[in-house]
């Protein structure tokens, strides 16, 4: 704490906690995420935040490259003249949702936690073996929630159908500085193959966005309201439910959007990419 206090200072920086400039202050917790992700001479890591390179050490202790990334430029003075000496760490002064990623096989990171959705997304676009992040503890119980609860969502169903999600360890606010007003948790995500097929990976993912914008209603619902979001011709609201009904079986039209299962919502986004691939589907009458 005081080492990180007295170069803050050196450098007259103020941190901005808005914009999620928190860093750790407890050296086992950092430890602990080098050691969750089983860094090896084998590894190329991708940091993210590495802030004033804590982190970045630890982790360049053992890996073969780390590739460091931090937006902010007083912060990435402090890393270049803390890190110099370390000559398997390139430093990269970016927009991580900016940049193109370089080649990683892991990511290890203490993330900012207003970009914690769209750089999971990003990351899961790319292959690499395993991440190891901080999250904020209520976004990590979504990454894992069931059906049916508060937690479950698009963002809950679109994780679990690229990756595996485990919650490692929830993080006092105390190990931190500034000291956040809520817990964290450190979570792994693990790609994988998806654990069930969809014949349309856009639409999927389109459906499940639009069907929860209305996730306490039915489906059949959710889908009329949404209507111009799923289904390329637009249609007058007298002729939407008979559409869906005809595409959708009525075990799964009559659900709630947040009580079913991804493989669940898989088949409805299946159903609705076999009938638009028919001539007849969605034509005009005559």
């Amino acid at each position: 704490m005081h080492q990180l206090l007295a170069t803050l200072r050196r450098y007259g920086i103020r941190l901005n906690k808005r914009s999620g400039q928190t860093h750790v202050i407890d050296p086992s917790l950092l430890m602990r995420m080098v050691d969750y992700a089983d860094i090896s001479s084998r590894d190329l890591v991708l940091e993210i935040g590495a802030g004033i390179g804590n982190l970045t050490r630890l982790l360049a202790e053992r890996a073969e490259k780390v590739i460091a990334v931090e937006r902010d430029v007083k912060l990435f003075q402090v890393l270049r003249d803390r890190l110099k000496d370390l000559a398997n760490v390139d430093l990269v002064n970016a927009d991580i949702l900016r940049m193109e990623l370089p080649r990683f096989n892991k990511v290890v990171a203490n993330l900012p936690y207003a970009i914690s959705s769209p750089i999971t997304f990003k990351l899961l676009e790319h292959d690499f073996e395993l991440a190891v992040l901080m999250y904020q503890r209520e976004f990590a119980k979504r990454l894992v929630a069931q059906p049916a609860s508060k937690d479950y969502g698009r963002l809950t169903v679109s994780v679990y159908y690229r990756a595996k999600v485990e919650l490692l360890e929830e993080v006092d606010p105390s190990a931190f500085f500034p000291k956040p007003k809520v817990s964290s948790m450190i979570v792994r995500l693990r790609p994988r193959s998806p654990p069930f097929q969809v014949i349309d990976e856009a639409l999927f993912f389109n459906v499940v966005r639009a069907l929860f914008q209305h996730r306490r209603q039915k489906v059949r619902n959710a889908l009329f309201h949404s209507f111009n979001e799923v289904f390329p011709q637009p249609k007058p609201k007298s002729e939407r439910h008979k559409i869906v009904d005809e595409m959708i079986p009525k075990d799964l039209a009559n659900c709630r959007v947040m009580d079913l299962a991804p493989e669940e919502l898989g088949s409805i986004s299946n159903y609705i990419a076999t009938n638009l691939k028919s001539p007849r589907a969605l034509a005009a009458p005559a």
